[in-house]
């Protein structure tokens, strides 16, 4: 037999050797605490707001600087202070706390917001639902948006010969296209197959608008009320500027012909305040029942 081959074959029989990797050390992640994520969150958050509040504060010292008569942070923040220590006396008609102002023309926009959701929603739903609702509106809607909110004061003024109900109409006529608006194109975009399904069962039209439309649409419904409270609260304080009486708009009226300049920039930041307020709330309502993000 030839060595050779038989070396060969030996080799051939022998058993293969088997080949070791060395994999790379695994590295375990340890989870953070929800604590280190939580204020990690927060303060990417407050950091960019709190520089942006530092640039509006400079800018607002070299404005003072730069400008005669015009108040600083400091100044100001001294004279709210004193405003917001007793924010509810009343030593007279034409002498309350700036709360007083405040409450009062929240009432204002509760009534005329109240009746602009009463008449708008309905109004959208009718568009949205009937083409020829929509055809005869939408022009009449076209037209008188886009009209100033301190031109229908007179309006109201002459149609109802006081200040208090003229104030109402600004708020009612200027904040009702909104939510008209979002309501009646909420109801055009929902699917077909809900509108086969009511055809199916012959559910009447009361029915379909309660069971089907007003679920499916109430997401742009909130959507136009938040738009809506926004102008609301806008109008007021110019509308009460031009009617008086007790409001937050003729109280900065009334400080701005006594020169206290101060007052009038505190009146301004619990304007924003208060809107802010009013806008995130509707928008937690919009989120709360938007089916959307469920």
């Amino acid at each position: 037999m030839n060595p050779q081959a038989h070396k060969t074959a030996e080799q051939d029989a022998a058993p293969p050797v088997a080949e070791v990797i060395i994999l790379p050390p695994v590295t375990v992640r340890r989870r953070k605490p929800w604590w280190r994520q939580a204020s990690r969150s927060l303060l990417e958050r407050l950091i960019p707001a709190g520089l942006g509040m530092a640039l509006l504060l400079v800018g607002w010292q070299i404005a003072a600087v730069t400008s005669k008569g015009f108040p600083t942070p400091l100044s100001t923040l001294d004279s709210a202070m004193s405003l917001f220590a007793d924010p509810f006396y009343n030593a007279g008609p034409n002498d309350m706390g700036i709360g007083w102002n405040v409450l009062a023309s929240l009432q204002r926009v509760a009534v005329g917001f109240g009746l602009a959701a009463l008449v708008g929603i309905p109004a959208g739903f009718l568009i949205g639902r009937f083409t020829f609702m929509g055809r005869m509106f939408n022009p009449v809607i076209a037209l008188l948006r886009p009209v100033s909110p301190l031109a229908w004061l007179p309006i109201g003024l002459l149609l109802f010969q006081k200040a208090e109900p003229a104030s109402g109409w600004t708020i009612f006529i200027c904040s009702i296209w909104p939510m008209i608006i979002n309501t009646a194109e909420g109801v055009k975009r929902i699917p077909e197959d809900y509108h086969n399904v009511a055809r199916v069962l012959q559910l009447s039209e009361w029915t379909v608008m309660r069971r089907i439309l007003f679920p499916a649409v109430l997401p742009a419904v909130l959507t136009g009320v938040r738009l809506s409270i926004g102008i609301a609260w806008l109008v007021i304080v110019a509308a009460e500027m031009l009617t008086g009486g007790l409001g937050i708009g003729f109280w900065i009226w009334n400080e701005w012909n006594n020169l206290n300049v101060e007052n009038i920039l505190i009146a301004i930041v619990i304007i924003g305040v208060v809107g802010l307020l009013l806008e995130q709330g509707l928008m937690w309502l919009a989120r709360r029942f938007s089916w959307q993000e469920k």
